[in-house]
């Protein structure tokens, strides 16, 4: 098949990180110790020869328990990670909500973050003033527009975020457990938002812990453990494997 079929291409991808093996306190003992070669580094392989396709217009799921490397995965794909080993190929424009608070300034208000975020996404101020009170009305947070953004909780970061984010219908759309911390309300909000735009031909990656919602918002799922992929087809199916042996290892305990 045809690349052109694909959004996203992961071949054979390991991310490997060097680890420190003893602990620095500061950056001043850190450059000493390296340059009197008195730091020595242990390897950590967050992903090991991972490789996925993904149609345009699929949603998958990615699961796994905390250290799994979901996260690494995404911010890969998003090219904020580079490979040791391996090729990630993305074809499309991608809106990531990969952390709380990425592209934020703690110190500007919320109407000037909003600005800030649409330059990042490579919007003009023009687009970002017609479609400024769309992005309020869904965040809901006409009351905190002149408030600084280090004063939010987590769950206003996470309205503000996704709305700047979905203003309109990105290629793809990666979500790292960004709606876990709304209120349940805004996190149906998303969903349904999620779900429009899927139906709109977005492509989506999705990471989170709430297995109902990976199954309810999406078509396939890959299960990742300690970096390997554990399974990966269809989204029933591999949730189901990965609840079965939740419920074998609680069982156990």
């Amino acid at each position: 098949m045809a690349n052109e079929n694909y959004a996203v291409e992961v071949d054979h991808v390991t991310i490997r990180f060097n680890m420190a093996s003893e602990k620095v306190d500061n950056l001043k003992e850190y450059v000493i110790k390296l340059i009197k070669k008195q730091l020595t580094f242990q390897e950590f392989f967050a992903l090991q020869d991972v490789s996925f396709k993904v149609k345009k217009g699929e949603a998958w799921g990615l699961i796994g328990v905390n250290g799994s490397g979901k996260s690494t995965m995404l911010k890969a794909i998003s090219g904020i990670l580079k490979p040791y080993k391996g090729s990630i190929k993305v074809h499309g424009e991608i809106a990531p909500l990969i952390e709380l608070g990425a592209g934020f300034d703690p110190d500007l208000t919320a109407r000037e973050n909003i600005y800030l975020n649409g330059t990042v996404l490579g919007h003009s101020k023009k687009y970002m003033d017609e479609h400024f009170s769309e992005i309020v009305d869904f965040a809901e947070l006409w009351d905190f527009l002149d408030t600084p953004i280090k004063n939010f909780s987590s769950g206003m970061k996470a309205r503000l975020g996704f709305s700047v984010a979905t203003m309109v219908d990105p290629d793809i759309l990666i979500c790292d457990e960004v709606l876990s911390v709304g209120d349940f309300l805004f996190q149906q909000k998303c969903m349904d938002r999620m779900s429009n735009m899927l139906s709109g031909g977005t492509t989506l990656l999705f990471v989170s812990h709430n297995v109902e919602q990976v199954k309810k918002l999406c078509d396939h799922a890959i299960w990742l453990e300690k970096g390997k992929v554990r399974a990966c087809g269809e989204v029933n199916e591999v949730c189901d494997q990965y609840m079965e042996l939740a419920k074998m290892n609680k069982s156990k305990r």
